[in-house]
């Protein structure tokens, strides 16, 4: 199974450049079964830009999670703790295997009346067009 993120277009650059190597999450899915992200870059992009593999996912109360992850966080302290403000718990995606898209999908082109997801939406495979 897969989930679509949507994510800002400066946190999209750092994923792929490998400069960001967790995505963080105020909640997380309720399916186990989700091993894969299909990154759909928000606004004024608004297109699918690629996919990558979740390798593991890391949950723990924010000032614990920034201790294991600040590393790879790809962002400063004060936005993470921005981010996670009034939260008990915080969720870090460990972005595994990157699969960047050559050309950008609009999602629009296979979703029919496709509105992105605040936060995630779970997309079944037959859906998702191969990697251009």
């Amino acid at each position: 199974m897969l989930a679509l993120l949507s994510i800002k277009p400066v946190h999209v650059e750092s994923i792929f450049s490998g400069r960001k190597t967790f995505e963080y999450r105020r909640r997380v899915f309720a399916r186990t079964d989700v091993r894969t992200i299909l990154v759909y870059c928000t606004k004024p992009v608004g297109k699918l830009v690629g996919q990558f593999d979740i390798d593991e996912i890391l949950h723990a109360s924010p000032s614990r999670l920034w201790r294991q992850t600040r590393k790879g966080s790809g962002i400063s302290e004060s936005y993470f703790y921005d981010y996670f403000a009034g939260c008990e718990l915080g969720y870090a995606l460990r972005i595994g295997t990157l699969r960047p898209f050559r050309k950008h999908v609009d999602p629009q082109d296979f979703i029919v009346g496709f509105s992105p997801p605040q936060s995630f939406m779970y997309m079944p495979e037959h859906l998702i067009p191969h990697a251009p």
